[in-house]
């Protein structure tokens, strides 16, 4: 009986586990389709009357802002990943 019970809490972790992991991949791909996609293509036109390091805002995002999003991306992603791993008892030694 214990054994049932033990598998079973081993699949309700592994579920939980996973759907977190989803949930945070989701929410980076959308942050990064919005600054990327949203910021860099459709927003431009509204950006471009702001003027940072010498160019409108608009054509920043698109050529600079959506990598170093991106960048901030994976060490949020790495971060949150081994904090996650902690909580579930799966993080590497």
């Amino acid at each position: 009986m214990a054994d049932q019970s033990t598998h079973t809490k081993a699949e309700k972790d592994g579920a939980g586990y996973w759907s977190a992991n989803i949930r945070i991949i989701y929410i980076s791909l959308i942050i990064w389709a919005l600054v990327s996609f949203g910021f860099g293509i459709l927003l431009r036109p509204m950006l471009s009357g702001i003027a940072i390091g010498g160019t409108d805002l608009g054509f920043w995002f698109a050529q600079q802002g959506s990598i170093l999003v991106f960048l901030a991306l994976i060490f949020f992603y790495a971060w949150r990943m081994n904090k996650l791993d902690r909580e579930y008892g799966v993080e590497e030694d």
